[in-house]
């Protein structure tokens, strides 16, 4: 099917290309959805804090009145004890209102997954700009590391670090193990963007004028290799969110009392029958979460990528 152009009141003659595409992705509802889910889940991890107090429990408090401890601690009430007290229902057992611990795990999980998110894209794209534009021996030096970080079975090595690390922050250890192995992925991307890019008429204009090569890659090379990067980085972002609830569901991620999506989902696993609201939340944020940014993500390759074949 092909797509028609936008409206010319829309979208004057003569406008840039990210006017344009600002203009073709708010055409599309599938973006504006994605957005909005996501904007949702931002403000939520943001201002986990505040929800939490206003709901009127902390992820950590235990409400022993909100769990009957003749039925193997099962939630009193409907659908995992949904109250005016506890907004979602409550943990089996504990009586920890679902509430505060999902905000709060949102917190948790968009942290680790946007900050590795960002290790990344900036390690990524300095590798990349450096070996397309360098050539020689750099670019071998570079892409022979790049080969090398992916050929480690990632998910083993990470499960192996975290497992033999004991005394430290989760979190910090968690971002910086996760982005040490997605760099290689988007350093390929803006490698070919960059040999594609350094024998162009303007780059050359500016080599001839004596410009440096510093000022080369950060004025010339880096603005023509920004579109792929950007959509890059929205695809990359639910991979880094299933990877931090995977550590966590296996177990060797954020330890308890911390709570994590991934966290959830495991210790809800064995209250699948008969509560099974307590997998059901976490997990649908977990699923919305990672659909919205892959929506997004796809729209902006579409619009952003020069290779996906969109004018």
């Amino acid at each position: 099917m092909t797509t028609t152009a936008p409206p010319a009141a829309d979208v004057p003659s003569g406008s840039g290309p990210w006017r344009l595409a600002r203009a073709e992705l708010r055409r599309r509802p599938s973006v504006r959805i994605s957005l909005l889910v996501v904007a949702l889940f931002l403000l939520m991890a943001a201002g986990a804090p505040l929800l939490s107090s206003l709901a009127g429990w902390t992820p950590e408090e235990f409400d022993k009145s909100a769990v009957d401890p003749y039925l193997g601690g099962q939630p009193l009430g409907p659908l995992g004890g949904i109250s005016a007290d506890h907004w979602l229902g409550v943990e089996p057992i504990t009586g920890r209102d679902l509430f505060a611990r999902v905000v709060h795990g949102a917190q948790v999980s968009l942290l680790i997954a946007l900050t590795a998110t960002a290790i990344v894209v900036v390690a990524g794209t300095a590798a990349g700009i450096a070996a397309g534009y360098f050539g020689g021996r750099t670019d071998t030096v570079l892409s022979r590391l790049m080969d090398l970080t992916m050929s480690f079975p990632s998910l083993i090595f990470m499960i192996a670090m975290m497992s033999v690390a004991k005394d430290v922050n989760r979190i910090v250890l968690m971002t910086a193990v996760i982005g040490l192995f997605g760099w290689p992925g988007i350093a390929r991307v803006v490698r070919g963007q960059t040999l594609s890019l350094k024998h162009r008429e303007y780059v050359d204009a500016a080599r001839v004028s004596g410009s440096g090569p510093w000022r080369i890659l950060t004025r010339d090379i880096l603005p023509g290799v920004l579109g792929p990067v950007i959509a890059y980085t929205t695809l990359i972002i639910p991979g880094m969110i299933a990877t931090e609830a995977a550590l966590s569901y296996l177990g060797v991620g954020v330890r308890p009392p911390t709570p994590s999506w991934g966290q959830m989902i495991a210790e809800s696993v064995a209250f699948y029958d008969t509560d099974p609201m307590y997998f059901v939340i976490p997990s649908t944020c977990l699923f919305l979460t990672v659909l919205a940014f892959t929506l997004l993500g796809d729209a902006l390759r579409d619009v952003l990528d020069p290779r996906s074949g969109r004018a």
